[in-house]
């Protein structure tokens, strides 16, 4: 019999809707591993994990630790019983240096006020036992997102996790980065942790982990050492069949300019020029990728363009129209689409139904208002045909979409977004944390618009997404392009990398092709 450091269960859990999130599923750690948790959006994840960190409690099943069994009441409880947790959207406070992030909640205090020496000298000796160096005064919104992410995973370490839950670890990292965070977590296992590595990227799952436990519709698919199977055979588990997940792209056809941005500049309220004379057009029939890690100012330039901030310095234009003194609702006017990066914060209306959230883009127009009135039968009938075109999980139109995955509810969003034959379209990570079988159906309908005429901007950290979708990449670091590619044949991941770190820069005559 296997001596496990964990061991979850028969754990299910139905929620008072009667959804049925896990169904008898079990899960083990052994001391020392990399354990890839896998399976597609709705798949009951995020549940089994959020009942082992205590953010949930199971409606039935065991959970053992150290022998012993457990149950914990909330996170403190779970990070009391060593165990730890990195979410996918970070929990720092950007305004606090590295140090006082670490040590938040246990500051070691100097009379009344808190030692900040103490906790620069823990925070650099914590991070040098760990190989996970951090400049302990550095302000973290100053810092890029993989040194983001290391003062996360010391978070825990300095709380005594012994066991990592890292939820979608690479989702925003340059390969340079993901294969030095692979390092990290070498060196944490032979150090004695163990970590849960969630995510829905099969080649990285099968070059880190040990182990694979796979999910599908709540229940566990099997667990297999990863050295046994092939990622061909790891993706039809996950999808329950094998799946081609291939794009046929076409010639580009360029047409007009469907948006053009020129010389745009920002800057923030701390003072710091986040856009510095930003120039690019992406014309009809183009899907034009802008590629960059997060936090070199990809967020403040759609907020520009949707409007979320006022443009002062330079010009952005749509369909040959200056946004500049347009409103929201002027602009949706235009045959415009645009799949907001957070979903839960700016894509949707959690606590409304599919339906709702279906027309909320155009709800006021003759499709679906009959003067004053919502014609009740026509959304009913947009919706169904949406749900069941983007294979939408759920019980039908009247689900709030809150109850549904992440992935099901960007389903919804893109749906929403893209079947109203926009002539543009901004996807802002659009298959961020979705799994592979929904990021097959958003690429298809992305390529379809595309063929269609649409001019369509891509904004995402998804290498491969960006060198599979895009006819031309454009590369973001510190609010400037500072790389341009007319074609994308022959250009791969880690070249595109070293741009992104700003270790490599094009001439200025190529990065203005850009706008050309």
């Amino acid at each position: 019999m296997e001596n496990y450091l964990l061991e979850m269960k028969d754990i299910s859990k139905i929620y008072g809707n009667g959804i049925v999130a896990n169904e008898v599923v079990n899960f083990n750690l052994k001391k020392g591993e990399v354990h890839a948790l896998v399976g597609e959006n709705g798949a009951g994840k995020s549940t089994l994990m959020k009942i082992l960190f205590g953010m949930e409690a199971p409606s039935s099943g065991s959970v053992t630790l150290r022998g012993e069994p457990v149950r914990f009441s909330s996170s403190k409880d779970a990070i009391a019983h060593g165990i730890g947790m990195v979410h996918q959207h970070f929990m720092l406070v950007e305004s606090f240096t590295a140090a006082q992030n670490i040590i938040l909640g246990m500051e070691p205090k100097k009379g009344f006020s808190v030692n900040e020496e103490e906790a620069v000298r823990f925070t650099e000796e914590i991070s040098k036992k760990y190989n996970l160096e951090v400049d302990a005064r550095a302000i973290t919104r100053t810092l890029p997102v993989g040194i983001k992410q290391k003062i996360e995973i010391l978070k825990a370490l300095a709380r005594g996790a012994e066991i990592l839950i890292l939820d979608e670890p690479t989702a925003v990292l340059t390969p340079q980065e993901t294969d030095q965070l692979f390092d990290e977590l070498t060196n944490l296992k032979e150090q004695g942790h163990t970590i849960v590595f969630i995510s829905h990227k099969i080649p990285e799952i099968k070059k880190i982990s040990d182990r694979i436990t796979v999910m599908r519709a709540g229940k566990t698919v099997g667990c297999r050492n990863t050295a046994d199977v092939t990622e061909k055979e790891i993706s039809s588990m996950i999808m329950g069949c094998e799946m081609d997940t291939s794009i046929t792209r076409t010639p580009c056809k360029a047409g007009e300019v469907g948006i053009a941005v020129d010389q745009v500049s920002y800057t923030d309220k701390n003072g710091v020029q986040v856009l510095k004379d930003f120039s690019f057009c992406v014309r009809q029939g183009m899907v034009f990728g802008i590629a960059g890690v997060q936090g070199n100012g990809q967020v403040e330039l759609i907020d520009l363009m949707t409007k979320k901030r006022g443009l002062k310095n330079g010009d952005i234009r749509i369909n040959g129209e200056s946004v500049k003194n347009l409103k929201v609702e002027d602009i949706r006017k235009m045959q415009f689409g645009y799949v907001p990066e957070d979903r839960i914060e700016q894509g949707i209306a959690g606590h409304e139904s599919i339906e709702e959230n279906m027309i909320s883009n155009r709800y006021q127009t003759k499709e679906f208002c009959n003067k004053v009135l919502l014609n009740y039968k026509k959304i009913a009938e947009f919706a169904k045909k949406n749900i069941e075109a983007y294979e939408i999980r759920c019980s039908g139109g009247k689900h709030l979409v809150g109850m549904l995955s992440g992935g099901n509810m960007q389903k919804v969003v893109v749906a929403r977004e893209c079947s109203h034959e926009p002539k543009v379209l901004i996807a802002e990570q659009p298959t961020r944390g979705v799994d592979v079988g929904a990021a097959h159906i958003i690429h298809k309908k992305i390529m379809e618009l595309r063929d269609e005429g649409c001019a369509v901007l891509l904004v995402s950290a998804d290498l491969s997404e960006v060198l599979k979708l895009s006819d031309v990449v454009a590369v973001m670091y510190e609010g400037e392009i500072v790389a341009f590619f007319d074609q994308t044949e022959g250009l791969n991941e880690e070249k595109l990398g070293l741009f992104m770190l700003g270790l490599e820069r094009h001439e200025d005559d190529q990065i203005r092709r850009a706008a050309q």
